[in-house]
């Protein structure tokens, strides 16, 4: 923290009137999503079996982004990162949402845990295996545990966010002293909680089975598309006529990221189902016969090849990386199979002869999207895009790699 913020900068703002628009539409949107999820649930179109597991793919695909986005947050100050600096404050915004979240989530949970979750009326001496996971798995430590999740999560992403602020504010360096220490604390919370709610709210949906790997999984899932929101963002921004700081090497280490974390994916994914093969015992094959059942199988040989294969194979080049048009392309595919990935970890639970397409599934995900897009593009107008006075700001600007 030796360098001195430039004083020649400016505040790259954007006017509310600018966002109220777009946020007002997103907002309608997701209103009306929501709305029609109702409407299909309580008209008789839809089952509340299909509702709450439409309902849960939607609320864990954004809750890892936002978490994705906290981890990158805290990783920037854990190791005093300068390349992402300029285009920190987004992901700040991103994982802001995470109380909003929360809200869905205790919503949907509060009416739906019962059609989810085969253990939740289990009594002692029904299954023998749910008997041996009775102190952890029951609805009072459920809840409490989810409750600790959030908080530590939404305290997290509130005070570092604050403290970013308030330095563009003050330009003090203390501010950035206090989010290194918040993120020593913060990177073994976030991995934790990233880990239990993994285990909480997927893994629990078929009690008997298990997966030591499981938490790092889903990490590996959140980590990279949330860098691929990052991407996208930073790329409407600029379009905008924003963040004209932002240059072709912070979208080259970006699309690094996101081949590092394509990359991991993979590997833990391999790495998953080679060990539950190879030891073959059945509480773990169980959940691999349900994802190769009929048109399952489609979908799992799709997420191989399209999770992996080909955005690893773009991002290679470094010319593609500090390209924003194809580095947008294939942010985009990947966010689309961080979905289809999801998919395939839990509505496999409610259709068990194969993929059985509702509209729920699509109604759910943009009712409490638009919402959140919504809240995110009102966020926008309240402060710089950037980090002002940021220590590490000059580093930023003048980024080569």
């Amino acid at each position: 923290m030796s360098s001195t913020p430039s004083t020649e900068l400016q505040a790259d703002l954007i006017s509310p009137r600018t966002t109220s628009k777009p946020a007002l539409i997103a907002g309608a949107v997701g209103i009306a999503g929501l709305l029609l999820s109702l409407g299909l649930l309580l008209g008789g179109f839809a089952s509340g079996k299909q509702f709450a597991f439409s309902w849960l793919f939607a609320v864990v695909y954004f809750f890892l982004i936002a978490v994705g986005s906290l981890f990158w947050v805290l990783v920037h100050y854990a190791t005093d990162a300068q390349w992402s600096v300029l285009v920190r404050r987004q992901m700040e915004n991103v994982a802001a949402l995470l109380p909003a979240i929360f809200i869905f989530f205790l919503a949907g949970i509060f009416f739906f845990a019962p059609l989810l979750f085969k253990w939740w009326h289990l009594q002692p001496g029904q299954d023998h295996l749910y008997d041996h996971k009775a102190g952890y798995l029951n609805q009072t430590a459920f809840y409490v545990r989810a409750f600790l999740y959030f908080i530590g999560l939404s305290l997290l992403a509130f005070l570092s966010r604050r403290n970013s602020i308030r330095q563009d504010n003050d330009g003090r360096a203390i501010h950035t002293v206090r989010n290194r220490k918040l993120a020593f604390i913060g990177i073994p919370v976030l991995g934790l909680s990233t880990t239990f709610a993994a285990v909480d709210w997927i893994m629990a949906l078929e009690h008997h089975w298990f997966s030591t790997m499981w938490g790092v999984y889903l990490f590996a899932g959140a980590a990279g598309s949330s860098m691929c929101l990052l991407v996208l963002i930073v790329a409407a921004l600029k379009k905008a006529g924003h963040l004209e700081l932002v240059n072709d090497e912070h979208y080259h280490i970006m699309g690094k990221l996101m081949l590092a974390f394509c990359i991991f994916w993979a590997y833990i994914a391999f790495s998953q189902y080679m060990l539950i093969w190879y030891a073959n015992i059945p509480e773990e094959t169980s959940y691999y016969i349900r994802r190769t059942t009929e048109s399952w199988w489609d979908a799992s040989l799709l997420l191989v090849v399209g999770r992996f294969f080909v955005p690893f194979l773009f991002l290679l080049f470094q010319g593609i990386k500090k390209n924003k048009k194809w580095i947008c392309i294939i942010a985009g595919w990947m966010l689309f199979m961080q979905a289809l990935d999801l998919y395939t970890m839990i509505l496999p639970m409610l259709h068990q002869k194969g993929i059985a397409l509702n509209l729920l599934d699509f109604t759910l995900p943009l009712g409490i999207g638009g919402v959140l897009v919504a809240l995110f593009l009102r966020s926008l107008s309240k402060q710089s895009l950037y980090p002002l006075r940021d220590p590490r700001i000059n580093e930023s600007i003048h980024l080569s790699n």
